[in-house]
């Protein structure tokens, strides 16, 4: 089976670097490029951590680009309560011998996908982080983003929220850069899935797993023992979620989730919805009469279920090295 040609953006955290490490070391991912964007943690600590990853999974031949330290219009926040004070778990890692690309993000992400749609393979871009990278490609390469094959992105919710009690934290970090997204690729008909917090905490791996990792002895197996079991003793559990890891998964298992395509809005204005993904579920057409604001022209497939044991095993047996 041919690979799929992905590029994926981050915010290294825990589960980035969980979702690193499937798309670096599974044979049928095609990883081209990654670029970096600040979120989880500061930009310089996700940059660290994004190399770090892919020199465990032995990646040396995979650029990094250096995105957006900030939102577009907000000041920066971060996610280190949740992730760790480096924002990867806090392992002491040795800084990793990579180097980032010489180009900014923005610019590899044009390079990467202008050189894959012309060789009749476009890239599957997979946001795990905010989106002001995408938003700033929309905006400064237009033509570059419309050769984009298809979009998944890691945030947003029908049911649930964390960052606020509407918003989920990638889309709440930078709201304006996800509807700027969201709205180019409606204009340029690329087609979206959102993998949102109704599915995120799914897949799940348990505390001996977690040693059957450390066994392994691989650097990557050890570094994904590493993660886990930071959040196991961070959160008191017997198990975790792989979190957005699971958005990378779904290319290679695509019925372990099951999605529906429905209209998508970034709310951008509210006092306390400001960040939520507003997800139209009504399935009476006869509201639209009667509703100012008419559909959302972004139909999005929204996941809103998934087979999270099949997809845990699927990033285990990758990690072990054990997938084909």
């Amino acid at each position: 089976m041919p690979s799929l040609p992905v590029v994926l953006d981050v915010d290294t955290g825990v589960d980035d670097a969980c979702a690193l490490l499937l798309a670096a070391l599974h044979p049928r991912l095609d990883l081209r490029a990654v670029t970096c964007v600040g979120g989880n943690a500061p930009l310089a600590d996700v940059v660290r951590n994004t190399l770090t990853v892919l020199e465990a999974a032995g990646r040396d031949d995979v650029p990094v680009g250096v995105g957006a330290a900030r939102p577009l219009l907000e000041e920066p926040v971060d996610a280190r309560h949740v992730h760790g004070s480096d924002g990867m778990a806090d392992l002491g890692m040795p800084s990793p011998r990579l180097r980032a690309d010489p180009r900014p993000a923005v610019d590899l992400l044009r390079d990467t996908l202008e050189a894959a749609a012309s060789a009749g393979a476009p890239v599957t871009v997979v946001p795990l982080a905010p989106m002001t990278n995408l938003a700033l490609l929309a905006r400064v390469h237009p033509d570059a983003f419309a050769r984009i094959g298809r979009l998944v992105f890691m945030g947003g919710g029908v049911e649930i929220s964390n960052a606020t009690a509407a918003a989920e934290f990638n889309v709440f970090h930078d709201p304006e850069a996800a509807a700027i997204v969201l709205d180019a690729c409606a204009g340029h008909g690329i087609p979206v899935t959102m993998y949102g917090l109704d599915v995120f905490s799914d897949p799940v791996v348990t505390d001996s797993e977690v040693e059957d990792l450390r066994r392994v002895g691989t650097p990557a197996a050890r570094l994904a023992a590493g993660l886990v079991s930071f959040h196991h003793r961070r959160f008191a559990s017997a198990g975790t979620t792989i979190g957005d890891a699971g958005a990378v998964a779904i290319l290679l298992e695509p019925d372990a989730v099951r999605t529906e395509r429905l209209p998508v809005r970034v709310e951008l204005t509210g006092t306390w919805t400001r960040g939520r993904t507003v997800v139209d579920r009504r399935d009476w057409g006869g509201h639209l009469d009667h509703d100012p604001h008419g559909l959302a022209p972004a139909l999005v497939h929204v996941a809103l279920g998934i087979d999270g044991p099949r997809i845990a095993a699927l990033w285990l047996g990758t990690v072990r090295g054990e997938a084909s």
